[in-house]
């Protein structure tokens, strides 16, 4: 097998040209999670920030805090799901040069 270091520099170029262009469009990415039937809503960015809660005033029971807190955590892992299959869909067979994504 005859390995060429150019070809390899080049390729390891293009893979940083699409990493960078990928970063940039998980950056501007919004994807919302949602629970309890849509009393709760959750909207994080590509790179896994929170950039807004948006709560229905009837999820907002003083005596029952425990349970939007729930809805709360809930909506939050459904968008982490969401951005999850995202980056799955996005990274392609790039997914097995690089390990892959966490579960």
């Amino acid at each position: 097998m005859n390995i060429n270091p150019f070809e390899l520099m080049k390729n390891a170029k293009d893979l940083q040209t699409h990493f960078g262009k990928m970063q940039e469009e998980l950056a501007e990415l919004r994807v919302q999670g949602v629970s309890g039937g849509g009393l709760v809503k959750v909207t994080l960015s590509g790179t896994f920030d929170m950039v807004k809660v948006e709560l229905d005033p009837i999820a907002v029971d003083n005596r029952d805090i425990p349970m939007l807190q729930d809805l709360i955590r809930s909506a939050h892992t459904d968008a982490i799901e969401k951005i999850k299959d995202t980056l799955k869909e996005k990274m392609g067979p790039l997914a097995a040069l690089t390990g892959g994504m966490p579960s």
